[in-house]
This record gives structure tokens, sequence and C-alpha cells, in this order.
């Protein structure tokens, strides 16, 4: 039976985080072995809020180690296809004739658009008009492999009803050519920073890198937000939603050990010292794995761009024909086809 397709990927701006791995890395080496499966490198995303030529140059060096990290976490190339998003065609023209199905009020009523214009520090008055088009693009991606299913957060669920929305009214102005795509939510889908200021962030700089080595983990979680009333270990301290044990629940495999902490901690019977001691030791023993197999492939001259080429390949051979699909049932094909043959004909007429 064939198996159902799947999309979903990264905008390339570096290395992976621990948030990465809880949100979403975590969930796609489950489901390269149920899935077919599509990585995007959304390149073209990066645009929408850094369209300057420096942030364009470091899209390579940039996607290069988001592919470290997928292979690190798991990820198999020979099961999943990788490909970088600029580099396939059929998404402008797609993105293109999606526009013409989508309204101004529908877009500007995401949330999420607003959300990506306050952290780029753009005012709601000067959006671009590749920003409020984004979702569109995102359509794009999503339709031209004919995806069944999308893993998101909650907070993307709307972009992916976007596009179901525009797969439902191509459908029904030229025809059956899209599958609905599903949204499959991430169980957990975000992680709080190190600075519990928000989810953990690059731009936000509190985050645990997967490739951090264990003096940089260990410097990090010195310096972890923990409960701002308890000004030494022998008072009693808050357990839920403090960051350091929401580590500990998501990372440290003794949970004995993590049930004893929160019993201590509690009770003001150990300081903030012990336990960031003990979460620095579960982190690094969680990324060693991570960081071994990374070392690995980064001596592998060349694997990388491999794979990223290999993968664009598939995808733009994938997308071209469901170029010609889309195009034939809109009548676009037919009419050009038209034309060139009415032109050949009077060509070979005149010699």
């Amino acid at each position: 039976m064939e198996k159902k397709r799947i999309l979903t990927g990264d905008r390339p701006t570096g290395k992976a985080h621990l948030g990465h791995w809880v949100g979403s890395i975590q969930n796609r080496v489950k489901l390269q072995e149920k899935f077919d499966c599509s990585f995007i490198i959304a390149d073209l995303h990066v645009l929408t809020t850094k369209p300057q030529k420096e942030h364009v140059l470091e899209v390579r060096e940039n996607a290069k180690q988001m592919v470290l990290d997928y292979l690190a976490c798991g990820i198999d190339p020979s099961k999943v296809t990788i490909f970088l998003q600029s580099k396939i065609s059929a998404v402008y023209e797609l993105n293109l004739f999606f526009e013409m199905m989508v309204s101004l009020p529908r877009l500007t009523g995401l949330p999420s658009l607003k959300e990506m214009a306050r952290n780029a520090h753009i005012p709601e008055e000067s959006l671009p008009f590749g920003l409020v088009g984004y979702p569109v693009l995102q359509s794009a991606d999503i339709l031209l492999p004919k995806a069944h299913v999308v893993p998101v957060g909650k907070d993307n669920e709307a972009h992916v009803e976007l596009a179901r929305d525009v797969a439902r009214r191509f459908n029904m102005y030229y025809g059956e050519v899209f599958p609905m795509p599903e949204v499959l939510l991430t169980e957990t889908p975000t992680l709080v920073g190190t600075d519990n200021m928000g989810k953990m962030s690059k731009s936000a700089g509190n985050c645990i890198f997967l490739s951090d080595d264990e003096k940089t983990v260990t410097k990090r979680v010195n310096s972890m937000y923990t409960d701002p009333n308890r000004i030494s270990a022998d008072v009693p301290g808050t357990v839920e939603g403090n960051p350091v044990f929401i580590y500990h629940d998501l990372f440290n495999e003794d949970k004995e050990e993590v049930k004893l902490l929160k019993q201590r901690y509690e009770a003001g019977t150990v300081g903030d010292v012990e336990v960031k001691k003990a979460l620095a030791r579960a982190l690094n023993d969680f990324l060693t794995p991570f960081r071994e197999r990374r070392k690995q492939f980064e001596g592998e001259k060349g694997l990388i761009e491999q794979i990223i080429y290999e993968g664009t390949l598939k995808m733009e051979e994938i997308g071209q024909a469901t170029l010609r699909e889309v195009k034939s049932a809109m009548g676009i094909s037919g009419t050009w086809n038209k034309i060139s043959r009415i032109a050949r004909e009077r060509q070979e007429h005149a010699l």
C-alpha cells in the first residue's frame, strides 16, 4: 500500500536546539517510518522578513548545519526527501496561481502574521507584500507534492487550513487535483527558553543547541531561571512551571532522581545548584549521541550537499508533474499548445 505523503520543514536559520527536538524533530524521526516524508529547506520564507543579501548568503551554511542536525537526530535520507525550496521552479508558479484564490482579509486575519512582523520589528503599516502572502507560499509548498498530512504546532494550524481552502477552491474551479491536507498536531509544540521569557529561540538567546559541547550546556543550565521567590536552599520552592524541572521531566531518564529532587525542592531541602548540576549531567547524557553522530557526518566531505542535491532533483521532478496537471486542469497548457501548433504549421507552410 502506498504511504501517505507528509510535507514539513524549517527555515534555514542555523543549528537546531532542544526546542526544535521537542517541538518537531523527534516526531519526524517517528514519522519517517510510516509516511512518505518530504522535508523542505524553506529558504524563500527567509526573504519574507530578511530580504537583505547577507541573509541570502547565509542560507548555504545554515542549510548544511540544519541537515547535519537532522542526520544527528536520526533522520534517514534514504527514507525522506530533503530539498531546497528556492530551486523548485514549480513552487513559484503555483504560488502565483494560488494568490488569485485568497482574499487579503483572509491573510491579514491570521494571528501568526502579526507575530512574525513583531518578531522581525516590522511596523504593521509597513508589511511587505511577501510577508502578507507567505501563507500562500506555504500552501504551494504543501500542495506541490500533494501532501496528505502536515505536522505542525497549534500556532500554525491555521496555515494548513488555508492550504485546505486553496485546494478546495482550486478543485471546485478546475476539477479534483489536490487532496485535502490534514493537520497532525505535535504533542509538545513548544519548549520554554532558559530565561522563562517565552519559547526557546535563537533570536532570544535563550536556547541550548543540540550540538553544544558539555561545557557550554553546563554554563547555560547554571544560568537558567528558576523560582524567583526562592532566596535560599532552605526556602520551599515551586516546581510547577519551573524551567529547570520542565527540562528534567523531558530529558532526565532517571525518573526516580527527578521525583526526589522535586520533593526536596518543595520541602526546601535542596538548593538550585544541586538541581542544576543534575540537569546538566542529564542533558549532556542525552546530547552525547547527537554530538557523536554529528561529528561523524560532518567528517564525510560533500555528504550533506549530495543529500540536498538529490532530494531537490527528486522534488523538482514531482513539482513539474504537479504543475503539468495544474496547467492542464486550468486550461493554460491547452492555450499554449494550440498557439504553438498553429505557429509551427504557419512556419512549415512558409518553407
